[in-house]
Order: structure tokens, then C-alpha cells, then sequence
């Protein structure tokens, strides 16, 4: 796919800075004078060795071009480290991130990094939160809106439900709930700042999934005068920063994990690639066959994420200052006796024909913008995977973009879902899933236990597919439901 303070549990100032999973806290209760020690993680990632990331900067000035140009702070932040391992994309990222949040557009500068905040808060995602408390604060921001949702305007506080549904049941948005913002009344939103809200809102949940997925580390001289910042919390467990993998994982231990070398995992994919590019060559599904296929993947990602990875996390970071509801999430599309929603066909309401041009006339030149980034990732390739060079990975960058739709009930036509059961392990689907759906869940044993053969910088492609897909997600549901509004 592309190119090449150390503490410990028991004190109370350690314990604040690391989430503690089920299994550590088993352990803790029943050993109460347990010390486990804390690595030190160096660099922008814990889960990315920091030479690699610094071989990129230091060979790149493209990056530091971009940062002076784009970077709001000014800074070469640790998210940006990480996603200059792909340039090309990083430029796009930076452009329209600089764009929503300094360029002309509906919304006052601290409303914009304000509703940042609201958004990385649904996800814990203390890392967001504090880079936007700084900056709510430098664009002029009140200061006493920073504790708390109920210190801030009505206004604001309206786009609580819809932040709440974008970040993890999008399907629920209907116009109703765009009627509700837009009505007429001191508090209500004009349909262009709505907009800009809604592309900050679903840009600041995907980052969070980049952010969790790609383990991004607290930056190192956090600037705590302002009063606001939370503590900075890595979100994994220090079993996970040991890289301490003897724990007993179901999930881990399953069918194609452990059995198969990762060379001969890597070599298995390749030749799966190269039977379905034949299968499709020679006789292509029927719809009904294809309608058939996705019905039974969506079902099928229920099995996902359960066992031992399904941890349930102890979060000592207070985010939820900024958020109602805290214990509302992600919730199976495809469950059984619940919503009975129909399937969204992407071929309804595309992003190209549809979703584009209304972003585009109500908050001018962001469509043009994010469309840009979504063909770059999308498109994005090095003809690399792993050890092997030219390799056509059309089709698995196609099934990892599709499967995060597949999460939120939308569906391709033309698209065969038996391609994502081929091409996807177990181990990688727990992956997607966690990262899209649960992202502060999110542990390093998971980035670890799939592809073990391949790249960092392929690794951080996933996520940069995995950031967007969810994006345009959020996306298409929220312009539908202004477009039924409008019509």
C-alpha cells in the first residue's frame, strides 16, 4: 500500500495519567500492593517506534512547509508526525482542517474549535480536547464556557443531540432534528453555520479514531497555565505500553492467529487478492446475490469486537464536562430485533452527485476541499505491500473503506461484500471496528495483531482509510437529513 516519566500504579499521580483494562484490574484487586511499571513511550506514537516517524520528518521538508503554512498552532504536533509518513495526503488534511477552522466560513473562530472540543469529548479524546482548549482560548474565547456545557450559549447547547447521533448512531439523524436547529427563535442556526457544524462535528470523531488507532502520545510540553487543560491521558493500559502480550486474549489465540507465521499470513493474502481479481474477471454476482452478500457482512460485523478485546475501559480523564449523555454509543446497525432501519444505498445519496454540491453551496469551497481528500486516500497507493513491490491494492483499499460504510448501514451496488470476508482477517475487522466505532478502546495488542508483516507507514494508511470512510459516513446521513429538510 505505500512507501516505506516512568512511574507506577499505586500512587495517585501515576494512576491518573493510564487507563487500567479489566485484566490489570482483576489483578489489582486481587493483589492490592501490585506495582506495575510504566515505559517511558517516546515520541509521537506508542505504537509506532519513534525512529520511524522521525526518519520521515527529517527527510521531508515538504512537512514543515506545511506546518508553517497550514498548522494552526504553529507546531509540528504529534498527529501531524505521524501522518507525514504520507505526505501527499498530509497536504490535503492540513488544507482543509486549516480551512474550517481559520479560513472565511459561517461560524465565529471560538465556536469553531469550541465545537472541536464537543466533539473529540464524545470519544474521551483528552488529546483533541486540550489542542482546542488552547486555541478556543488565543481565538478569544470565554474562558468560563471551559467548564462546562452548562456556562456556554443555548445556541451551543442545541447541537448536543446531533453531535451525540453523528458520533455514534448517524443512521437516527432525520430532518426533524435539522428542523429543530434551523427554526426560527433567538437560538436557532442559519443552514450554513449548521453545516460548518456538522463537518466540524464528523471531522473531529474521525480524527479521534486516528488518534486512538494510531496511538498518539500527549505532546511533551503541554502548556497547563490556562487552567482548562485535563490531565493528559494515554488511552491504553500499561500492559499495553510494556508491549506485554502474555495475557491471555480468545480473540488473539483464534483461528488464524498464531497458526500461520506472518510471512505466510502476508503470502495467503496476496494469493486471495489474486483468485477474486480472477473469480471477478471470469463471472460477476447477480444484485440479488451482491444484496444477499452485504446483508450477511453487516450481520456478521455483530460478531466483531467481543471477548477480551470488548474491555471495558476506567477512564480517569474528565471530559464529561463537555458532553450530555455520556453513556450513549455506537450501537449495531444490524441487530436483531431493534431498528429496523432500512439499508442506506449509497447509490441514493452519493457524496459525488448529492452530498458535494450541498456542502459546497451552503459553507463555499469546503466540498471542493474534502472531495479532494477523500480521492486522495482513497486513491492513495505506493503498488507496495510489505516485502512486494508492484502490487495493485485496489481492491483491499476498496474493502477497508467499504466495511467501515458496511458499520453504518450503507451499501454499494456494485460492490461485492464476499471481497471484504476474503480479504479482512478477524483480527484486522476487531481493528476497524474498534477504531471506527469505540476508538478510546483502542489497545496496542489490537495494532499489533493484525498484518504483522507489513509497514508502520501501511498501518497509518488503514487509519487514514479508516478516519475518512467514517467521515463521509457521518457525512452523507447528516446532508440527507438537510436535504429532506430542504425538499
Amino acid at each position: 500500500m505505500n512507501r516505506g516519566s516512568a512511574g507506577s500504579i499505586g500512587s495517585a499521580a501515576s494512576a491518573s495519567e493510564y487507563r487500567v483494562c479489566s485484566n490489570c484490574r482483576k489483578v489489582l484487586r486481587q493483589e492490592k500492593r501490585i506495582r506495575v511499571s510504566q515505559p517511558l513511550t517516546r515520541g509521537p506514537s506508542a505504537f509506532i517506534p519513534e525512529k520511524e516517524v522521525m526518519q520521515a520528518n527529517g527527510l521531508n521538508e515538504r512537512t514543515n512547509l506545511l506546518v508553517e503554512e497550514y498548522s494552526t498552532s504553529g507546531r509540528l504536533d504529534n498527529i501531524t508526525q505521524v501522518m507525514s509518513l504520507h505526505t501527499q495526503y498530509l497536504e490535503s488534511f492540513l488544507r482543509s482542517q486549516f480551512y474550517m477552522l481559520r479560513m472565511d466560513g459561517p461560524l465565529p473562530l471560538p465556536y469553531r474549535h469550541y465545537i472541536a472540543i464537543m466533539a473529540a469529548a464524545r470519544h474521551q479524546c483528552s488529546y483533541l480536547v486540550n489542542m482546542h482548549v488552547d486555541e478556543f482560548l488565543k481565538t478569544g474565547g470565554i474562558a468560563e464556557w471551559l467548564n462546562g456545557l452548562e456556562y456556554i450559549p443555548q445556541r451551543l447547547k442545541n447541537l448536543n443531540e446531533i453531535n451525540k447521533l453523528l458520533a455514534h448512531r448517524p443512521w437516527l439523524i432525520t430532518k426533524e432534528h435539522i428542523q429543530k436547529l434551523v427554526k426560527t427563535g433567538e437560538n436557532n442556526w442559519s443552514l450554513p453555520e449548521l453545516v460548518h457544524a456538522v463537518v466540524l462535528l464528523a471531522h473531529y470523531h474521525a480524527l479521534a479514531s486516528f488518534v486512538f488507532g494510531s496511538g498518539i502520545n500527549p505532546e511533551r510540553d503541554p502548556d497547563t497555565s490556562n487552567g482548562f487543560r485535563l490531565i493528559a491521558v494515554n488511552k491504553f493500559c500499561v500492559c499495553d505500553l510494556a508491549n506485554d502480550n502474555n495475557i491471555e486474549n480468545a480473540s488473539l489465540t483464534s483461528s488464524n492467529f498464531g497458526i500461520a507465521d506472518s510471512l505466510s499470513e502476508l503470502e495467503a493474502l496476496m494469493e486471495r487478492m489474486k483468485r477474486l481479481q480472477e473469480e471477478k474477471e471470469e463471472e460477476e454476482a447477480s444484485q440479488e446475490e451482491m444484496a444477499t452478500r452485504f446483508e450477511k457482512e453487516k450481520k456478521e460485523s455483530l460478531l466483531v469486537v467481543t471477548g477480551a478485546f470488548d474491555d471495558e475501559m476506567v477512564s480517569t480523564s474528565d471530559v464529561s464536562r463537555y458532553i450530555e449523555d455520556p453513556g450513549f454509543g455506537y450501537k449495531d446497525f444490524a441487530r436483531r430485533g431493534e431498528e429496523h432501519l432500512p439499508t442506506f444505498r449509497a447509490q441514493d445519496y452519493t457524496w459525488e452527485n448529492h452530498g458535494f454540491s450541498l456542502v459546497n453551496r451552503l459553507y463555499s469551497d469546503i466540498g471542493h476541499l474534502l472531495d479532494e481528500k477523500f480521492r486522495m486516500v482513497y486513491n492513495l497507493t505506493y503498488n507496495t505491500m510489505a516485502t512486494h513491490e508492484d502490487v495493485d491494492t485496489t481492491m483491499l483499499r476498496r474493502a477497508l473503506f467499504n466495511y467501515v460504510h458496511c458499520m453504518f448501514g450503507i451499501r454499494y451496488d456494485d460492490y461485492d461484500y464476499g471481497e471484504v470476508n476474503q480479504l479482512l482477517e478477524r483480527s484486522l475487522k476487531v481493528y476497524i471496528k474498534t477504531v471506527t466505532c469505540y476508538p478510546e478502546r483502542t489497545t496496542k495488542r489490537m495494532y499489533d495483531s493484525y498484518w504483522r508483516q507489513f509497514k508502520h507507514s501501511e498501518k497509518v494508511h488503514v487509519n487514514l482509510l479508516l478516519m475518512e470512510a467514517r467521515m463521509q459516513a457521518e457525512l452523507l446521513y447528516a446532508l440527507r437529513a438537510i436535504t429532506r429538510h430542504l425538499t
